[in-house]
């Protein structure tokens, strides 16, 4: 329930909320995205936001999607069926790819855009990079591509060349601690700040691993 829904929320990654705010409010989209870095820091929640701001009607100035029209509705309740998410370590291989290629030609069913999120996309085979690779030279205008990894040096330099590169930072023991205080205030844990910036440090700049081990401390305590 903690997870980012607005580009605002990624905490201790400003520099990417801010890009991909912008290219959200100005509907100045590219076909491919690359968000790479450590795990738990942001990467597929900001791929989540960015694939819904993407065929949000009625996005926010700041390039946040509203929450509220259809699409951002179909999205929210796991019904849109332009909205792809494929876990890259289960799906590696060229039969897999092969299909995917196939179904980007045709248009959109119900939203502006198909949008494509692969998740831990350095796991496919080089056959499967081969056949992803001639979608991406020559990309349908109406797809876009969100690959998240953490190992962007497994990933082939043709397809590195196509994408617009994110790069995600760990986060520090100091936004971590704050956010994890936020989160505590809201549930009713009380959580000394002592104990926020053990968490923090025990999460070694993963959001994610902070919420988890602070999920499981309060677990312990009821």
């Amino acid at each position: 329930r903690w997870r980012p829904q607005r580009f605002g929320d990624l905490v201790g990654q400003p520099h990417i909320a801010r890009v991909l705010g912008h290219a959200a409010a100005s509907r100045n989209f590219v076909h491919a995205y690359l968000f790479c870095g450590p795990r738990g820091t942001g990467k597929t929640s900001a791929a989540r936001i960015l694939a819904r701001a993407i065929n949000c009607e009625q996005v926010l100035e700041n390039g946040d999607p509203c929450g509220v029209c259809p699409a951002c509705q179909r999205f929210a309740r796991g019904e849109s069926m332009d909205m792809i998410e494929i876990d890259g370590a289960s799906n590696r291989g060229i039969d897999e790819i092969r299909d995917l290629r196939e179904r980007v030609k045709y248009a959109p069913a119900q939203e502006h855009y198909k949008v494509y999120l692969i998740d831990e996309v350095h796991m496919l085979t080089n056959e499967a990079f081969n056949a992803l690779l001639k979608t991406l030279e020559e990309p349908p205008a109406h797809v876009v591509f969100l690959f998240a990894t953490t190992a962007p040096h497994k990933l082939p330099l043709t397809v590195l060349s196509r994408c617009q590169r994110f790069d995600f930072r760990r986060i520090s023991d100091e936004d971590i601690a704050a956010h994890l205080r936020r989160i505590a205030a809201a549930e009713g844990i009380a959580l000394q700040p002592e104990a926020a910036a053990l968490i923090a440090r025990k999460a070694e700049g993963g959001m994610r691993d902070a919420v988890s081990l602070l999920d499981q401390c309060a677990g312990a305590l009821t």
